[in-house]
């Protein structure tokens, strides 16, 4: 699987190898709502099941099914392409039993109720994962039970997962460029660098055209699911190579996950950091810490580290990671030297983020930097490892599974200077 460039908590144990999502139905994700529909309402809620399908493209479709703005759809979170996903949706003003009639390959509508308000980002408690890891290593059952024992025992480090860096690694620097202001350097790598990680072969050959400085030929290359790049583009056959103009063309939703991307990563740098301050002690809390609690995503900064060391144990608190914006809590003490530096790298200010308030809702926040697996089961069936398990909102599988294997490639994005 694609993986990120950051040590493994259980790096002394060796992994059990295997492969995932090699069916669709080998990697299965149903969310759990913070809430059920009430009944009444003019706004109607419904679970999708969708199949090899990514969040946007199936509110695209959906869209398009019902005549309607894309922006129209609510929704609680992104799932993944790969594999079987159900999630709520939520539309004003269409009836359930209208959504019920909605015919399409990949995805079906499973049911439809009425409620008071439009679903929102977050609005969920977290998600049920179903997956099989095949072919593992033999006689690598007792690797996963030492493994799995750590993990439930002291949680997982809740960095973010390959996906939400793209197939190439690279969406993070998409992200630093345009809130730099480098246009240029942004829509070029939106539109070119091709990478071995990305397997579609036409795609790889658009890339090659378009930094060959053949965009015909790129337009013609790229597949019609790429709505950006052919949109980039259009603009420039059109307009020449206006890249100011260019940025101008992309979706917010766009714009939205190249910014959140940069976002996670430096996220991700700061959890690498920190394990390393700490020697991996993921619920060691420091003066000066801001800490999460797990109950209700409430923080607050930490005076004296010794009297909540026994809710950190209990996993009632952690310590937190920042998501940098405008409304993020400060931490003080190491913390705060830890992600000072990470910025200062970087050559990035915590003020640059504020441009992604108002209007692109990127407001910053704080992110435990542990999360504790819940529910968990597994067993081996033949050559293969089938796992049960629940992660709140916001967390990765992902994060779970390369513990256990140990059996990823990095793409070269992570690596490029």
């Amino acid at each position: 699987m694609l993986g990120i460039p950051h040590p493994y908590l259980t790096s002394s144990l060796p992994g059990i190898g295997g492969s995932i999502k090699q069916e669709p139905e080998h990697f299965v994700v149903v969310e759990v709502p913070l809430y059920t529909p009430c009944g009444s309402g003019e706004h109607s809620y419904f679970e999708i099941e969708k199949v090899d399908l990514s969040t946007l493209e199936a509110l695209e479709r959906l869209a398009r099914e019902l005549r309607i703005d894309v922006k129209d759809l609510g929704y609680a979170g992104l799932k993944d392409r790969k594999g079987v996903t159900r999630q709520t949706l939520s539309i004003a003003k269409v009836a359930p039993e209208r959504l019920l009639e909605i015919r399409m390959s990949q995805l079906k509508v499973l049911w439809a109720r009425l409620h008071t308000n439009k679903l929102r980002i977050g609005h969920l408690k977290g998600n049920r994962f179903r997956v099989r890891i095949q072919n593992i290593e033999p006689g690598s059952e007792g690797r996963a039970r030492d493994i799995l024992e750590v993990l439930s025992a002291v949680g997982i480090p809740n960095y973010y997962g390959p996906q939400r860096f793209g197939n190439r690694g690279d969406s993070h620097r998409i992200g630093r460029a345009f809130l730099k202001g480098d246009d240029r350097t942004a829509v070029r790598r939106i539109l070119g660098h091709p990478a071995s990680s990305e397997r579609n072969p036409h795609v790889v050959e658009a890339r090659k055209h378009f930094m060959a400085g053949a965009w015909k030929e790129a337009l013609d290359a790229f597949p019609t699911a790429y709505r950006d790049e052919r949109r980039l583009l259009v603009y420039f056959l059109e307009a020449g190579e206006n890249y100011a103009g260019a940025k101008r063309k992309l979706r917010a939703t766009s714009r939205k996950l190249y910014f959140s991307a940069y976002q996670a990563y430096l996220f991700n740098l700061v959890l690498e950091e920190r394990l390393e301050r700490t020697a991996r002690d993921m619920g060691q809390l420091l003066r000066g810490d801001v800490a999460y609690i797990h109950r209700n995503g409430a923080v607050f900064l930490v005076d004296d580290p010794v009297a909540e060391e026994p809710r950190g144990r209990a996993f009632e608190i952690s310590p937190s990671g920042p998501i940098f914006g405008k409304k993020m809590r400060q931490p003080e003490g190491l913390q705060s030297e830890i992600e000072g530096a990470i910025l200062e790298r970087q050559a990035i200010t915590a003020k640059d983020f504020h441009q992604l308030m108002p209007r692109l809702r990127l407001e910053g926040g704080r992110r435990p930097l542990r999360v504790q697996v819940q529910d968990l089961s597994w067993r081996v069936e033949g050559p293969d490892l089938c796992l049960e398990f629940f992660l709140p909102k916001g967390c990765y599988a992902t994060t779970l599974l390369r513990e256990l294997m140990k059996e990823e490639t990095v793409p070269e994005g992570f690596h490029e200077e």
